[in-house]
C-alpha cells in the first residue's frame, strides 16, 4: 500500500458512508407535506385527464386509445410513487454561522450559504401555493450560480425564515 492509500485508510471510517458525512451533518428539518399535495395535483391534472380522455375515446373510437389510457396511467402511478420521496428528500438546517439546504434522491445536493454573504431572501407565494398553505423561500447570494431554494414551507414558516435568516445577514455583515 503507497503512502496515498495509507493516508486514505486511516482517515476513511468504515462505518460510514461518504453520503452520510456530506448530507447528513446535522438533523435536518423536512417540509411539510403541502408540497407534495400541490405536486400530486398538477400531476393528476397533466396525466389523469388526458388518460381519463384516452379512456374515453378508446371505448368510443378505437381500442388503440387504450394505448394512451396506459401510458399516461403508467406515468400518473409513477409520479404517486416518485413525488413524495423526491418532497421528502428536501430539508433544511439553520446552523451558527450558515444554512444547509439539502435535496435530491438518485442526484443528491447539498447548499450551504453563510450568513454573511446573503444579500437578499424572496418568498414566492404562487396561486396552487395559496391553495396548499406554502411558500419558496429563495436566496440570493454574490455568486451567479447559487441554487439555494427552499420549497414548500408553510407560509407562517416560511415568513419565520426569511425574518431569521435576514436578522442573521445582517449581523454578520456588521462584523465585516
Amino acid at each position: 500500500m503507497s503512502g496515498m492509500d495509507t493516508h486514505w485508510a486511516r482517515g476513511f471510517d468504515s462505518g460510514a458512508t461518504v453520503t452520510d458525512a456530506l448530507f447528513a451533518p446535522v438533523p435536518l428539518q423536512r417540509i411539510g407535506t403541502g408540497l407534495e399535495r400541490a405536486r400530486l395535483v398538477v400531476a393528476a391534472l397533466l396525466l389523469g385527464l388526458p388518460a381519463l380522455i384516452c379512456f374515453v375515446l378508446s371505448l368510443v373510437f378505437s381500442i388503440w386509445f387504450a394505448l394512451g389510457t396506459a401510458i399516461f396511467g403508467g406515468l400518473l402511478v409513477w409520479c404517486c410513487w416518485l413525488v413524495p420521496r423526491q418532497v421528502a428528500a428536501i430539508g433544511y438546517a439553520e446552523r451558527a454561522d450558515d444554512l444547509l439546504i439539502s435535496s435530491g434522491i438518485l442526484f443528491r445536493k447539498l447548499v450551504v450559504v453563510p450568513y454573511g454573504r446573503m444579500q437578499y431572501i424572496d418568498v414566492h407565494v404562487g396561486p396552487l401555493d395559496q391553495v396548499f398553505g406554502i411558500a419558496k423561500v429563495q436566496l440570493h447570494t454574490a455568486a451567479v450560480t447559487t441554487d439555494a431554494v427552499i420549497p414548500g414551507l408553510p407560509t407562517a414558516e416560511a415568513e419565520r425564515l426569511r425574518d431569521q435568516l435576514a436578522a442573521r445577514g445582517e449581523s454578520r455583515l456588521a462584523g465585516l
